[in-house]
């Protein structure tokens, strides 16, 4: 198959350029602007475009289909010629599911931990040499890329994400998978800019439960309130197995699953990992691995990149980054660090990056979120928020939301890092949660605080 991508150089489409090329594609594609790690890792594989830029002679009658990333405009020249033309084009989550349509498909969704649910399974079935194919929002250890397509696997596990397929097409992209097998982890309102209810938010996962293929199964949270609410409350005729949070406990740092066997040192860490964990089991157990085999492998598990990814560690001090920026995930993340390590100070800086932690309403959200916290710190840009043409955001209304007396607010980059470096980090845990870099931080002298 001949196929061009309009905007390849994003995150879930440059890998699925990398996993149609090794599947023995011709691919080519274009985009405005390419950032690294994508643009060596197409260039690597000779997919880089020569010129960046929207060239409309790229689009022609030889081309198979064209798949459409998010980052394209409704009126890209390329796009528009393609439908000109009368070329088959696919939205990213439609095209997985073109691949997919004859295998058993296992989609992992929800709010929040779905991309560690889905490295979990699939660190599992690597460790027992068990193929399948795949698609995951985290780079793994053992994986060359974060999407893998055969003709010959039976099965292929799909992070579920909620947010929209294409510039053309507004449905989420969990919608188009029709499952086989689903896990639904957990419900807090996100992608604000999209879904501008909550009410609205949570019909997006009615559908999710009511796409499942007749026959097929759910595996649900079921301490997580709204989860259980859509799951029991819908009539498709799937099977419907919650999970809960396994027994644990901590002792010096170290996280102990409590097994059939006994306790099991761990290399992850937080009740929400372990509420993670459990629902990976259940869904391996479902795909054919036993609870012994899941057990023995999940021991090496050490994480999805960006999701409490350990950068620094000293005698009696440690840093994590985190992707966690939805007042859920900032919770669940700054509870679990200091759950982890008890007697340390914790400081947990969090960057208010996306659309919905720029929004003034939305704000409140984040009430509680960072009070086990010791030390708070909460940065944001006002250049990010005129960017994005929100309004304005006050450091009132920041200070107000976290419901924090102490929590301190830094606008500036720089003011931040002069923060960050005075701070002593004698026993002491560091978290860095966000989905930016804080203006610029230079994370490899952040690791040199930590000693």
């Amino acid at each position: 198959m001949n196929i061009h991508f309009i905007a390849i150089g994003g995150s879930a489409m440059h890998n699925l350029a990398l996993a149609l090329k090794h599947k023995g594609y011709t691919i080519t594609g274009s985009d405005d602007v390419i950032f690294e790690p994508s643009k060596g890792r197409l260039e690597a594989q000779g997919l880089l475009p020569h010129t960046f830029g929207w060239f409309p002679e790229k689009i022609h009658p030889g081309l198979d289909a064209i798949i459409l990333g998010m980052h394209a405009k409704p009126d890209n020249i390329e796009l528009l010629k393609a439908q000109g033309l009368g070329l088959k084009i696919y939205s990213y989550p439609e095209f997985l599911y073109e691949q997919s349509k004859n295998k058993t498909r296992v989609v992992i969704g929800g709010s929040h931990g779905k991309t560690t649910i889905t490295s979990m399974i699939l660190h599992v079935l690597n460790y027992h040499d068990f193929a399948v194919d795949y698609m995951v929002g985290a780079q793994l250890d053992g994986f060359d890329r974060m999407v893998h397509l055969t003709e010959e696997n039976d099965f292929i596990i799909l992070e579920g994400d909620e947010y929209l397929s294409s510039p053309i097409d507004r449905r989420p992209k969990f919608h188009l998978y029709q499952p086989n097998i689903a896990l639904l982890s957990g419900i807090a309102w996100d992608h604000i800019n999209v879904f501008p209810t909550l009410d609205n938010y949570i019909e997006q996962f009615q559908i999710f439960v009511d796409s499942i293929v007749k026959g097929g199964s759910i595996t649900y949270n079921e301490e997580d309130v709204e989860v259980k609410k859509v799951v029991e409350a819908s009539e498709n005729a799937i099977r419907k197995l919650p999970y809960t949070t396994p027994a644990y406990e901590v002792e010096e740092g170290q996280t102990l699953l409590e097994t059939p066997e006994g306790l099991m040192p761990i290399e992850i860490f937080g009740k929400h990992n372990l509420n993670n964990l459990a629902g990976a089991k259940w869904i391996c157990q479902n795909i054919g691995v036993d609870e012994d085999d899941f057990y023995e492998a999940i021991a090496t598990f050490k994480g999805a990149s960006k999701r409490l990814e350990k950068i620094a560690e000293g005698k009696n001090s440690i840093a994590y980054k985190d992707f966690a920026h939805s007042p859920s995930k900032v919770a669940a993340t700054t509870t679990a660090a200091k759950e982890q390590y008890t007697n340390r100070k914790l400081v947990a800086c969090l960057e208010l990056h996306t659309y919905s932690s720029l929004n003034a309403e939305f704000l409140k959200e984040y009430k509680g979120a960072l009070d086990a916290a010791d030390v708070a710190a909460v940065f944001y840009s006002p250049e990010a928020v005129k960017i994005k043409q929100l309004d304005e955001v006050t450091h009132e209304q920041i200070a107000n939301a976290f419901e924090r007396n102490d929590l301190k607010i830094f606008t500036d980059a720089a003011s931040f890092k002069d923060f960050l470096f005075n701070q002593s980090f004698d026993n002491s845990t560091l978290l860095l949660m966000s989905s930016g870099n804080y203006g610029g931080l230079d994370f490899n002298k952040v690791k040199d605080l930590i000693k």
